[in-house]
This record gives structure tokens, sequence and C-alpha cells, in this order.
């Protein structure tokens, strides 16, 4: 029977679509974000410059992002042959999904992962596989308990967004071993900078020791351009070759890639911006384990505030709304209970404590 319309794929149709966090309050002209996790100290002054000097808007650029993989080739040792970047770190996830997973193909992973994990996986057909997360922090043995024959993809966020919380490098390694060649693993590490653990794995090395393993960065976070939209994979030269293939040309603009390489660049802006977060994320656990809130231990520039049920979260979102105060709640993640408070500015840091202790006092 003929449709009296285009008729798109039918998987396509029950996905929902993914929804960030509020981005303003009606009748607030200055409200506070701390929803997104964006860097308080925003761009490098290297950035910022290069960005204001920039001026060849009407020349296309470079297709492969030649200078940026480079640049971050030299920045980290790697081989630039093996970077991949995209618009965002999101988009080397839509690739690798689109280039390993098919209908009746499994990808797994935790509970209370990333969104887009689950997103990018129903679009190429695929069936998400939800592993439980004990404590909020993922579980290895259930990550492998739950591979079957259909497993083709692991997706681990370390540190995970919305928990902030890490699995070490051995835990990490016992993953990949446990894993079937064909499965490939994929450690996404927005945040991986701003971790202090000397235990942390950047998995860097397993890519370069193995050929199902690809690690994925973003200039969004510490480096403070999440408007450019920049990441970046590091893939089995296979892997690279395949996104390669199925990217959109000129997928990362000149303006963006250009302010990248002078972000990294600028690593006394990287240094600070971690001794930022690092000094006032312990404030903030702190202060907010004296209040009757559970604050989740932080590898990240969030925390994650667990109140004593949804409707107190709900109550206290809507509390801080009215202060100015914008939280990321995570209903959409399935944690009613909670709020993700964004590492801000000092100013803001004081303020979002003395609002909570109010709200508190008010209940």
């Amino acid at each position: 029977m003929t449709s009296d319309r285009p008729s798109p794929r039918e998987n396509l149709l029950t996905i929902a679509p993914y929804v960030g966090g509020r981005e303003a309050i009606a009748g607030v002209e200055t409200a506070v974000k701390l929803s997104a996790n964006e860097n308080p100290l925003g761009a490098s002054p290297q950035a910022l410059a290069y960005l204001a000097r920039f001026n060849r808007l009407a020349l296309y650029p470079e297709g492969s992002s030649a200078a940026l993989r480079t640049a971050l080739a030299s920045h980290h040792q790697l081989d630039a042959d093996r970077i991949v970047c995209g618009n965002g770190s999101d988009e080397i996830l839509h690739l690798l999904a689109q280039a390993y997973l098919a209908p009746g193909d499994e990808a797994i992973m935790t509970r209370f992962a990333f969104l887009v994990y689950r997103l990018v996986t129903e679009i190429a057909g695929a069936m998400p596989v939800v592993v439980e997360e004990p404590d909020l922090i993922a579980d290895v043995d259930a990550l492998l308990a739950a591979v079957t024959p259909q497993t083709k993809m692991v997706f681990l966020a370390n540190p995970n967004n919305p928990t902030g919380t890490m699995l070490d490098r051995g835990e990490i390694e016992r993953l990949h071993a446990g894993l079937r060649p064909d499965i490939l693993l994929v450690l996404d590490g927005a945040y991986a900078e701003y971790v202090d653990d000397d235990l942390y794995p950047a998995g860097f090395d397993l890519v370069d020791r193995f050929e199902n393993v690809v690690a994925t960065r973003t200039f969004s976070k510490i480096h403070g351009l999440a408007a450019l939209r920049v990441g970046w994979g590091y893939c089995p030269a296979s892997v690279a070759d395949m996104l390669n293939r199925i990217r959109p040309p000129f997928n990362v603009n000149a303006l963006a890639a250009g302010t990248a390489i002078a972000a990294l660049g600028d690593t006394d802006h990287v240094v600070r911006s971690r001794a930022h977060n690092s000094q006032w994320r312990n404030w903030l656990m702190q202060q907010l384990a004296a209040l009757d809130i559970t604050p989740i231990a932080s590898h990240a520039n969030f925390i994650l505030l667990r109140f004593a049920s949804p409707q107190q979260a709900d109550a206290a979102d809507m509390f801080l709304g009215q202060q100015g105060l914008i939280l990321r709640a995570m209903a959409s993640y399935g944690l009613a209970d909670c709020l993700r408070l964004t590492v801000g500015t000092e100013a803001d840091n004081r303020r979002v404590v003395a609002a909570l202790e109010d709200f508190l006092r008010s209940k």
C-alpha cells in the first residue's frame, strides 16, 4: 500500500529525541546556568585571540582536520592517522554506531550512562542493553555477564556523566580482557582532563595495543569550547578508515578547528581550570555533606546531589530556579531524586550552597 507521504524507517518512530537541561528561567534575566558542565573560567585567552582574528569565512576548511589531528597527536603522543575529528565527540559516537551496529545487534551500556549511547544505538536499529550500576558505579562483572552473541559494542563513560564515578585502570583492562575481539569497547573520556587520580586510564594505550578499543575526547569541557562543537576519537587504523569513509565532508569547520588548536596549546588555562575545579569541587562536597543531601563523590566537573525523594528534588529544583539558579534535573536518567550541579565560579558555588541551605530550612 502506498503511503500519502514519505515514510521514515520504522525503528526511528519510537526514538525519543535528546532533551537537554533548561537554558533559561522565565522572568529571570540573569540566571546562573550550572546544568551543562561548562567551564566556569570560559575559553582560554589564546583560543579567544584566535577567534578574534579569524578572517577566512569564504574558504572551505581542510577536509580531514589535518592540522588539528597533528596538534592532538603531538600533544598526546599519538598517531595522527588514527585520530578522527568530529562535530563534538557526539558525532564520533554516532559514526561508530552507524559503522558497527545493525538491526539485530546489541550495544551494552550502564543504567545511568550518557543518554546519547542509547540514542545512537537505536538510530542504528540495534538494541540497547542496560546494565545496573550498584552504588552508581559501573560493575565490570555485570557488564561482562550481559554479553551475548549479538553484542557488538560496549559504551563506557569514564568518568561517567551524570554520576561522576570512575573505574580505575585495572578495572578497564579487566573489562576489555573479558570481551570478544569483535566487540568494540568505546571509552568516552569527555571529563578526562578533570581527573586527579593517578590510576585514571586514558585508554590510548589500549587503542595502540588492540583492534577493538576507541577512546573519545571533547573540547567542550575543560577547554571551554562547547559552542564550537569539536571532539575526536583515537581509533585502531581499521576503525579510523571506516569512520573517515562515512563522516560528512568538512564536518569540523575551520573556525572550530583553528580555535581548538589554540586551546590545546594553552596548557596554563587547562592547569588553572583543573585547579579551580579541584578546589571548588572539594569545597562543595564538604558544604553539601553537612546538609540533608547526599553528594556523590565525583571525578569530573560536576556533582550529583541525591535528595530524600523525587518530590524533594523537584521542590529544590523549583526553589533554586526562583533564586535564578539552573541545575540539571535527572529524571530522564532514571535518577528522579537527584539534581546535577556543575562546579561554577566561587561566587556561584557559594550562592548555590546558601540557596540549598535556605531551601532545607524552609522545609
